[in-house]
């Protein structure tokens, strides 16, 4: 099918093909290069990519000729990730690092202009920050966010950088665009995040990437405390159950074979 000018594929799987390709691709992609791999005439190709964008599955980049996933196709993204299984499953695992760790620990979806919180597992301390799900969180000053802009194409990141308000929202936050580019291209090499103080006063976070099967960035996984509690020496000795802990979601999600009453034993075989 690929390559070739195809008018076989039946109009019902079309648009899921498209769907398929933007979603391999990983980045914002053009039509023509969509339909390098589909094989579909000039004008049918044009005509699906309006009919996802007027639909909101797809939304136009800045440059005006590539497209990204739009609001519907996120949701549906993150409406999958929920599904009553993987749920169940990704709780063990969050349940087992929160009490390996002793503090609250999160999933968060990158959405258009924030990260999401899509999953959560409360720390029992009496002292704790209420991050519930669904919150959004900006990209700039948390550590999903910047975990989130490490996985970023730099010319991407740039034009993030250019169109965002670095607004100040504690007195550590970076609020200069070099110095966050710096940042993140420090979180792209030792591969996590760090939030010194940098979204709310008094609370300090590590977040980790948990990739797809293609080994690009799906959602963050992250733990945040007080920082009465933790410094960021103490977060870094935290950073391999972390990491386990991302390796067992990526496995849960990409294992269509996993079942719910083996989730709670995927740390043990993943990392012996």
């Amino acid at each position: 099918m690929e390559g070739e000018a195809n008018e076989t594929i039946p109009t019902t799987l079309r648009l899921l093909l498209v769907i398929e390709r933007i979603a391999e691709a990983g980045v914002p992609v053009t039509p023509t290069e969509v339909n390098a791999r589909i094989g579909l005439p000039k004008p049918t190709i044009h005509r699906l990519f309006n009919t996802l964008e007027t639909e909101g599955f797809l939304q136009r980049d800045m440059d005006g000729r590539s497209y990204s996933p739009g609001p519907r196709l996120r949701r549906m993204a993150g409406g999958i990730l929920s599904s009553l299984r993987i749920r169940t499953a990704r709780q063990a695992i969050l349940r087992t690092l929160s009490r390996e760790i002793g503090e609250t620990c999160n999933i968060a979806l990158p959405d258009r202009d924030a990260m999401i919180y899509l999953e959560r597992v409360e720390t029992e301390w009496p002292l704790r920050i209420q991050l519930p799900i669904g919150t959004r969180v900006p990209f700039y000053c948390t550590a999903s966010g910047k975990m989130y802009l490490a996985s970023l194409a730099r010319n991407h990141l740039r034009k993030y950088l250019a169109a965002t308000d670095l607004a100040r929202r504690t007195p550590n936050t970076i609020t200069d665009a070099g110095a966050l580019m710096d940042e993140i291209e420090t979180v792209r090499r030792q591969g996590y995040a760090l939030d010194r103080e940098e979204f709310m006063q008094s609370m300090v976070a590590m977040a980790v990437p948990v990739l797809d099967v293609n080994g690009r960035l799906m959602v963050t996984l992250s733990f945040h405390a007080p920082s009465q509690r933790f410094d960021v020496d103490r977060m870094l000795g935290c950073l391999k159950p972390l990491r386990d802990a991302a390796a067992d979601l990526s496995k849960l999600v990409g294992d269509s074979e996993v079942h719910v009453e083996d989730a709670a034993g995927l740390r043990s075989t993943s990392s012996g």
